[in-house]
């Protein structure tokens, strides 16, 4: 019978089988020691250094505790019973199943359940069968801790041949007399139940922890891959201009020299089909990251120069912003520039949207190795809220930061304002040679 002609009912049973020899018999006594349990909870992130090393091993003295008051509970059930021998051993074999559950936990379920005729026989346990009252624990203890270091469907499984098992007591090895086995199935189900809805929850927190990190990332990826698009449409336009100017330039050479020697004329024609070619190249590069809904700007990209015009439109936003200019003002490359243009933007644009009723202070140096620039905003005042924000805009000045080979600080000031601090290294004009 083939795979496709057997019915779901049969796959079902295939597949519960599997789940059960995995679960229970798969390596079931394989060296699986418990860990330490974490000290990043929120009681136990709380105590000092020396007790928190201590605390991570709690599970660990819970199950030991455990095996002493089982061990504890059958020494007391034979001082009622005169003192047995039987009795007081036999409380050490459900203890054991316990302390085995830190080290290989599926063992200590089949050492728990297998030894309770045995632990039943020795503790004279005639009035209650098949558990005597410290296997009764232990067992219920011995899920207990299964379930929480496996699986939800390795619970199921315990439990169902726990019940299995009790049925086989009472039909072939039952005493006769009374019989635990309704209370064994009714507080271990209510054990593994709860900690199966506690394991299920921890998973589940777990899982959102993860699936949060990872949107964090890739919102964070798509933020930068969105930045540099933009950064790439605007050096298309500059580097473009440029380009054009070039070719225009060398195209028109010729005409301003009388009778130029046909070497000349050769190499600025060789120089215009340069530069056209690598607009032309540009231009498809640039296609491959730009949007189809993209329009390109009519205006040129700003500069440093059209500073003024952006600083009196924050202030008529509501933003007080103070400019000062050190240094001798000269002309940049054109990326730097807007570069420049963009980043004292985006951090006026973040001091409206963060800090309302702050004010801002604009510093730019021009200095001999390049361009340093200073944002700061103080405190926000009144009663406006302000606006949330995932930092995207912070992630898109360091993009253009970093293009330029510059170094850039965005940390928070000592007032409770804000400070963005860059420096874009610029190499020295090189004064053309005088003609000979």
């Amino acid at each position: 019978m083939t795979e496709k002609t057997r019915s779901p009912e049969f796959r079902l049973a295939m597949g519960a089988v599997s789940g059960l020899r995995q679960d229970l018999f798969h390596d079931a006594f394989a060296y699986r020691p418990l860990p330490p349990m974490s000290t990043e909870g929120p009681l136990t992130r709380r105590l000092p250094g020396r007790l928190r090393r201590y605390a991570a091993w709690t599970p660990h003295a819970v199950v030991v505790g455990l095996a002493v008051i089982v061990m504890l509970l059958s020494a007391v059930v034979a001082d009622s019973e005169g003192g047995s021998l039987g009795a007081a051993v036999s409380g050490l074999i459900p203890a054991a199943a316990l302390v085995m559950t830190l080290v290989r936990p599926a063992g200590a379920w089949w050492v728990s359940l297998l030894s309770t005729p045995v632990v039943g026989v020795l503790g004279h346990s005639w009035d209650g069968w098949p558990w005597t009252p410290s296997s009764f624990v232990a067992h219920i203890g011995v899920m207990t801790v299964v379930a929480a270091r496996t699986r939800p469907r390795t619970a199921a499984w315990m439990w169902a041949c726990t019940a299995v098992y009790a049925l086989f007591a009472e039909a072939f090895i039952g005493s006769g007399s009374g019989t635990d086995s309704p209370q064994m199935l009714f507080f271990s189900a209510l054990a593994l139940l709860t900690t199966t809805v506690v394991h299920v929850r921890r998973e589940a927190q777990r899982e959102v922890t993860v699936q949060r990190t990872v949107t964090a990332v890739e919102r964070d990826r798509r933020t930068l891959l969105e930045e540099r698009t933009t950064i790439a449409r605007e050096l298309h336009d500059v580097v473009a201009h440029h380009m054009s100017v070039v070719a225009i330039q060398a195209e028109a050479a010729p005409y301003r020299v009388e009778n130029p020697p046909p070497e000349l004329e050769q190499a600025f024609v060789t120089i215009r089909e340069n530069a056209v070619a690598a607009l032309t190249e540009l231009r498809r590069v640039l296609g491959v990251v730009r949007a189809e809904d993209y329009e390109a700007p009519d205006a040129p990209q700003p500069t440093l120069a059209e500073l003024d015009r952006l600083i009196a439109n924050v202030r008529d936003a509501g933003l007080a912003v103070d400019k000062t200019v050190t240094g001798s003002v000269r002309e940049l490359p054109q990326g730097v520039e807007l570069s420049a243009y963009r980043i004292i933007q985006e951090a006026l644009s973040n001091a409206l949207r963060h800090a309302p009723g702050s004010t801002a202070k604009v510093e730019v140096s021009y200095v001999l190795g390049g361009l340093g620039l200073r944002i700061v905003n103080t405190a926000p005042q009144g009663l406006v809220k302000p606006s949330p924000g995932a930092g995207h805009g912070i992630t898109g000045m360091r993009e253009r930061v970093a293009m330029l080979n510059g170094e850039m600080t965005a940390e928070a000031a000592q007032d409770g304002g804000y400070e963005v601090a860059v420096f874009v290294p610029v190499a020295p004009a090189v004064a053309p040679e005088p003609a000979a």
